[in-house]
């Protein structure tokens, strides 16, 4: 038994009294008796217009920008290299607005300029063909992370901070000290001397959450003080990291900051890769067990290829001043890096003073701190990242942090910590050593090295 309504009743019984016709619209869609029916394609339209294009198809005669290139798989990249060698690729694939099911089209033209960006792992990761191609027919750039420190480029930070300010329009707006403090967060993150950083999407991320300060506070500007809250909350993963790192190691002792030890040295370094890294507090101790003929230096902890080859260069330098009475091995231990690991070389200076302290028995300054890279000539040499580094000795309540005397103008600390720590430049390992360890009874021992 079949059911109707009323309404269907009534359109059976109208019969259509004219002509049916039919048009094509440039787009494809059909006019039928003068009514225009939408997503309906047509005979006459061909079928990459009835297909949705990719961007490789809309970047036709312009430009293309990718970035993490290498996010891309292998045959995404070779089917990109693909487009841009033969300058057409067929659209391939279906969308919900697609018509049928899932097809191929007649190649579409592809005629783009191709503006790739990545870091430097994204070369490994890169289709070797599809980097050849840049690299061969155009253009491989290795972008600058910071500018010159002048009154130009600051004017351009100002900028930079009205432009996030606008773009975010919720954050109330940066008084003439909170731009001034993003400036100069800008040049200790450049970690060079007369420079500031370009990682601007990490001050970005300080402008709001300053931003968001204020208004939590019910503020109408943003302040200096917002700017450096702002830091403490919106801190980086290495910089959590090394946060509870100084926070373990101190709870254990690990960590010791007052009184002298034997063989026992605060070392200084960084956690993280690349621009996003933090310092923290690394002690190494030393000891001396009678030897054969020949010393033996040996150094435990997850140490890399460059901090093996740094306690190399220091066993050259403890064999130069004390060659005839080394008749012991010497054992270096970096304490607890099993997670961490050590790599780089930063932490000669402290590797030899603790050796020196065991060896001589002479006892270190606890409250003082060191990093440096030395020479097989004793010369102490510039290093990376010292401001992290003296940051992390100030939280760990160190007094006295010794660094290289080349790396003095990349020290960026604000008044607050500047009035926290007493830094001392050295050049030369005998500079460390008169300033590190106690002499009082060992006065011989420094007049020979000094010699």
């Amino acid at each position: 038994m079949e059911l109707k309504t009323e309404k269907i009743k009534k359109i059976e019984k109208v019969s259509y009294r004219g002509y049916l016709y039919n048009l094509t619209t440039k787009s494809g869609n059909l006019i039928v008796n003068g009514i225009l029916v939408k997503n309906s394609g047509g005979l006459g339209t061909p079928a990459y217009e009835r297909l949705i294009p990719g961007m490789i198809h809309k970047s036709s005669g312009g430009v293309l920008f990718m970035d993490e290139v290498a996010t891309l798989t292998t045959e995404s990249q070779q089917e990109l290299l693909t487009a841009m060698q033969e300058k057409k690729y067929p659209i391939k694939g279906q969308s919900e607005r697609s018509s049928g099911s899932t097809t191929m089209s007649e190649p579409v033209p592809t005629d783009f300029i191709l503006v790739a960006a990545g870091n430097v792992e994204t070369i490994k990761r890169m289709h070797p063909a599809l980097r050849s191609r840049i690299r061969g027919y155009g253009y491989e750039i290795y972008m600058n992370s910071e500018i010159d420190d002048t009154q130009e480029n600051r004017n351009k930070l100002t900028l930079f901070v009205a432009q996030e300010i606008a773009k975010d329009k919720k954050i109330p707006p940066f008084t003439h000290e909170a731009v001034q403090e993003i400036i100069n967060e800008a040049k200790r993150r450049a970690n060079t001397s007369e420079k500031l950083t370009l990682r601007l999407r990490e001050l970005g991320g300080l402008i709001r959450a300053a931003g968001d300060l204020a208004k939590e506070q019910g503020l109408n500007v943003v302040d200096r003080k917002q700017i450096i809250e702002a830091k403490k909350l919106a801190r980086t993963l290495e910089q959590q990291m090394a946060d509870r790192y100084i926070e373990d190691k101190k709870k254990y002792d690990i960590i010791i900051t007052k009184g002298q030890r034997v063989g026992r040295v605060n070392g200084l370094a960084v956690i993280g890769d690349g621009f996003a890294f933090s310092g923290i507090v690394l002690p190494i101790e030393s000891e001396v067990t009678p030897g054969g003929k020949k010393s033996e230096f040996v150094a435990t902890g997850k140490l890399g290829i460059i901090a093996k080859e740094a306690v190399k260069n220091v066993s050259a330098i403890i064999l130069k001043h004390f060659g005839e009475d080394v008749k012991h091995d010497i054992f270096i231990q970096f304490l607890q890096t099993a997670s961490e690991g050590v790599e780089g070389d930063s932490a000669s200076i402290a590797v030899a003073t603790a050796i020196i302290s065991a060896f001589k028995g002479i006892p270190i300054r606890q409250d003082t701190a060191m990093t440096g890279s030395l020479s097989i000539r004793g010369e102490v040499l510039a290093v990376g990242g010292v401001t992290p580094k003296i940051e992390a000795a100030i939280e760990a309540g160190i007094s006295r942090v010794i660094i290289p005397q080349s790396n003095i103008q990349d020290v960026k600390l604000s008044k607050e910590n500047q009035e926290k720590i007493k830094i001392i430049p050295a050049s030369t390992i005998q500079d460390v050593l008169k300033e590190a360890l106690v002499w009082k009874g060992h006065e011989l021992v420094l007049k020979k090295l000094l010699k």
